[in-house]
């Protein structure tokens, strides 16, 4: 039991990468000096967006560039952020980022190559992992056959990973990233999920390898804005004998009181951005909980009364993770602590990555340098885990 002793991973989709030379510019400019500040070896969890990753494929100087770069800044990698096919800082992402989804080729074809790349760039020795979307997106995925046809497309990219086993002795694991409103969104959906993806495995004598290279990564941020009990889901997934093969070290956004605290709520507006999707979760007296699909200004101005009336609004908004507070909001940095402590007893050490992509989509004042916002959550989070390190030890 322990915590993962790799280099901090923090996420470079915080960053523009539509070419290869956007992806080195964004290493020079903000992860080289957040490593600099930071003192120590630090991680790039890459993005490699589709047209990124096609350009790599077709050009092994330019991987070879790219380690080199990586070596020479203090860098290493040893995982990917395979989610964001597309341009994930166009001027409108939002539900457009789970596609394609897993039922496609091209979702499992673009992985696959994601992972080609990462075998080439990782340390010998250390375990890759990818995350990757879940599954698709509730509303755009209502196909009966929907499920059934991701778990074919999953167990074909299990048997490629294998084969990619053999020839490179690299060890490349999928992470299946729940979200919310998501075709994977809660703990018992994706249990129910692995149950039946499982079942096909077996089914197919493939169930070794896919339990081997199919996992979840957990992005604490998206079981908090469920109102999940963040110590049970994660128990519950070991239990299941799922594998967590990455952890998105992340907070959401919390509103107590709604009804009482205009201030807050009108605060909150200001958050409401045309970029990306924040869901909306908020949990009555009762314990029932009700959602939004997009955080909106005249929602928060005028909320329905079902969330006016609620004890608590949970929002997914990425927000600094060294932050307990934004202004007059809240964050789930509490959760953020209790999920990594049930981390800390998994009896393996999934890979860690900081993942706070929204720096650009802040509110004016809440806005900073990249690279000094970076490293304040680097340093917290490094901070976080040694304590957490020494309460296990003892």
């Amino acid at each position: 039991m322990s915590i993962s002793q790799l280099p901090l991973s923090y996420c470079t989709n915080v960053h523009p990468g539509r070419t290869v030379a956007e992806v080195l510019d964004g290493l020079s400019q903000y992860t080289r000096p957040a490593r600099e500040q930071f003192g120590e070896t630090l991680a790039a969890g890459l993005w490699l967006a589709a047209p990124v990753a096609e350009e790599l494929a077709a050009s092994p100087d330019q991987v070879n560039s790219l380690q080199t770069h990586l070596r020479e800044w203090g860098l290493v990698s040893y995982t990917l952020n395979a989610f964001p096919y597309g341009d994930f800082h166009s001027e409108r992402v939002k539900e457009q980022v789970y596609l394609p989804d897993w039922t496609t080729d091209s979702r499992r074809e673009y992985t696959l190559r994601c992972a080609r790349l990462l075998a080439q760039l990782m340390p010998v020795g250390v375990e890759g992992s990818l995350s990757t979307v879940p599954l698709g997106f509730k509303s755009l995925s209502t196909d009966a056959d929907f499920l059934d046809r991701s778990i074919e497309q999953l167990l074909r990219l299990a048997a490629a990973l294998d084969e990619l086993h053999d020839e490179t002795g690299q060890v490349l694991r999928l992470a299946i990233e729940p979200e919310p409103l998501c075709v994977l969104e809660t703990t018992p959906e994706t249990l129910a999920f692995f149950d039946r993806l499982f079942a096909a495995a077996e089914k197919a004598g493939q169930l070794d390898l896919v339990r081997r290279h199919i996992g979840v990564c957990y992005d604490v941020c998206h079981q908090a804005v469920e109102f999940e009990d963040v110590t049970t889901s994660i128990q519950s997934l070991e239990q299941a004998d799922i594998r967590i093969n990455k952890v998105h070290i992340t907070c959401a956004l919390r509103l107590e009181r709604p009804a009482e605290n205009s201030q807050a709520r009108q605060e909150l507006a200001g958050f409401a951005e045309p970029r990306y999707l924040h869901q909306t979760f908020a949990r009555s007296k009762t314990g029932t909980t009700c959602s939004l699909l997009d955080l909106s200004s005249p929602f928060c101005a005028d909320p329905p009364a079902e969330f006016l009336s609620a004890d608590e609004w949970r929002i997914h908004f990425h927000v600094p993770v060294h932050r307990e507070s934004v202004g007059s909001l809240g964050t789930t940095r509490d959760d953020l602590k209790q999920a990594l402590a049930a981390v800390a007893k998994l009896p393996y050490a999934p890979h860690l990555e900081v993942e706070t992509y929204t720096w650009g989509v802040l509110p004016g004042g809440k806005q900073m340098p990249l690279e000094e916002g970076l490293f304040k959550e680097l340093d917290s989070t490094r901070e976080l885990l040694r304590t957490i390190s020494a309460a296990v030890a003892t």
